[in-house]
């Protein structure tokens, strides 16, 4: 028997269509497999992630409570130690006089205020305040006058309290 050309036309058609739905069965099971993977991803890192910053980290130094305090009238610009133990500062900028905060400073480092009064001038005080007791006081007078106040906490060896 011989085939005409629309029989093979057919034939060869109905012979394609298996593989090209294979194809696409096989590329949707690819890509939902890919997004199963990218959320699985996101969710195994969110659990281990939430897992760190729930409790407190084991090492923490010891610390005393200091006191920063300015007083005077207008503004100034201070400068004191917190609790970072690489020593960097906190800076507030046009701090409204008077001023005081008081702050955990890691045994070790030593408690400092600094204070730069603006190009009006005028007068300010700062203090230092160690776990309640007065350490030191300066004044600044004068545009741009500044002062600086500091304390010496023990190293973290020393105990007390």
């Amino acid at each position: 028997m011989q085939k005409s050309a629309t029989d093979a036309t057919i034939t060869d058609a109905a012979a394609e269509k298996p593989v090209r739905s294979r194809r696409a069965d096989r590329a949707g099971l690819i890509a939902g497999a890919a997004v199963l993977a990218a959320c699985s991803g996101l969710v195994l890192y969110g659990v281990l992630d939430s897992d760190q910053g729930e409790g407190e980290p084991e090492h923490r130094a010891p610390t005393a409570s200091v006191t920063y305090e300015v007083t005077g009238e207008g503004t100034a610009d201070i400068s004191y130690q917190a609790r970072d133990e690489s020593g960097k500062a906190t800076v507030v900028k046009a701090a409204a006089l008077p001023w005081h905060a008081t702050v955990d400073v890691p045994l070790g480092q030593d408690p400092i205020v600094s204070i730069v009064l603006g190009e009006k001038g005028g007068q300010a005080r700062c203090t230092v305040a160690v776990r309640g007791r007065h350490v030191q006081s300066a004044t600044a007078t004068g545009t741009f006058g500044r002062a600086t106040c500091s304390g010496t906490l023990p190293g973290t060896d020393a105990t007390g309290g």
